[in-house]
């Protein structure tokens, strides 16, 4: 029986501080991505639309380390605080 690849994937582009994510054999699990800018280690605050954006970005600069992008993204969970910002996050 072969052992599964198990490898820790990070970046300075991305903040580690909350999260990790996870390489095993094929599939990269990210979890808890906060909506922190890593230049200047400071929460984003400036709205929805900003705070996704600052999240997706985060996202795609760890997808960059582990030699992905959103093309290779299968399934992404969203967790809300307001449902009014449905529409805001969706098209983002």
């Amino acid at each position: 029986m072969s052992s599964l690849v198990r490898k820790v994937i990070s970046t300075t582009k991305s903040p580690g501080v909350i999260g990790q994510t996870v390489f095993v054999d094929r599939t990269i699990y990210i979890s808890v991505q906060v909506v922190m800018d890593p230049s200047s280690e400071q929460l984003v605050t400036r709205g929805v639309a900003a705070e996704t954006k600052q999240a997706l970005t985060n996202m795609g600069e760890i997808l960059k380390a582990a030699g992905c992008d959103f093309t290779n993204v299968g399934k992404a969970t969203v967790l809300q605080a307001d449902m009014n910002d449905f529409n805001t996050v969706n098209k983002i």
